[in-house]
């Protein structure tokens, strides 16, 4: 007889930043699947609420609660308001974030502060917040995740975001090693190309390349990453912190001087990549037109 009541998240509060939509939003299906009461935390309204209201679907409570994450004060607001309506808090997912384009000798310092204000600071006010109450409610214990990036570990892109993302994984282990004593797991997440509404512009031939230099042979969807945040936000994780978890298909397992060949196809097809960012579109595309009075 199977026994999976250690990944029961039945019963659990948690947060979700940037939850509206894509890799956040995938996380927050995945932990109210799993049993978790969630708060989406994002700066888009109309996308959040809707799909705040859509997680109850899986017999569990859930809210919208706005914020900017690099906005101290809006932070603590948020976190409180979201301890006040669940109760208490379990489970911070620190995902919001976002990229740009642009080479190193031409950024701005103001679009370089915009991300790291978000990606890395914003983590940590969110983290520190979600801290607070953990410490100060019974028990004692809480797990916190990030959501860092493959990016994190080698440069490609943009320099800004690859910083941020970098410092993220460090603030992970120093966070980790401070909390400990109060039963704070601190634990992230870096995922590679995932394919969420902005990855769907991606011309043809670069998705290709993508393919061409990942182990597994697809590109990530949002759900590929439900076992990890399952994992890091229930009791199976219990003696696992300050670790970033690496889910990227393998791409950064190799330095890609020969091509990769395939013996099978692979799990997820080209059909099956564009279909995980096609119902956020729909949405999206919908919500526009209804704002818009068409």
């Amino acid at each position: 007889m199977s026994d999976l009541s250690m990944f029961d998240l039945s019963g659990r509060n948690a947060i979700v930043t940037g939850g509206a939509m894509g890799i956040g939003l995938g996380f927050a299906r995945a932990l109210a699947k799993a049993g978790a009461n969630v708060a989406i935390v994002d700066v888009n309204e109309a996308l959040g609420s809707r799909n705040a209201e859509a997680l109850e679907a899986f017999g569990v409570k859930s809210l919208f609660v706005f914020c900017d994450v690099s906005s101290k004060k809006q932070v603590q607001t948020m976190v409180n308001q979201v301890q006040s309506h669940f109760g208490r808090l379990d489970i911070g997912v620190n995902n919001a974030g976002f990229g740009i384009l642009g080479n190193s000798e031409e950024l701005e310092e103001s679009r370089w502060r915009a991300v790291l204000d978000v990606n890395l600071t914003g983590a940590f006010l969110c983290a520190q917040a979600q801290a607070q109450h953990m410490i100060r409610q019974s028990p004692c214990e809480g797990k916190i995740i990030n959501t860092a990036s493959m990016y994190g570990l080698f440069a490609g892109g943009n320099c800004a975001y690859n910083a941020s993302k970098a410092g993220l994984i460090h603030l992970t282990r120093s966070l980790a090693s401070e909390w400990g004593q109060f039963n704070i797991n601190v634990n992230c997440i870096s995922p590679g190309w995932v394919m969420t509404p902005g990855m769907s512009a991606t011309p043809p031939e670069v998705r290709a390349r993508m393919r061409e230099v990942t182990p597994m042979g697809h590109l990530q969807r949002p759900e590929d990453l439900c076992g990890a945040i399952v994992f890091l936000a229930s009791r199976a994780s219990n003696f696992v912190t300050g670790h970033n978890l690496v889910v990227d298909g393998g791409h950064s397992i190799n330095t890609w001087l020969q091509p990769l060949h395939r013996s099978v196809p692979p799990r997820v097809s080209q059909v099956e990549e564009d279909d995980a960012a096609r119902e956020e579109i729909r949405i999206l595309n919908a919500l526009r037109a209804s704002a818009s009075g068409t």
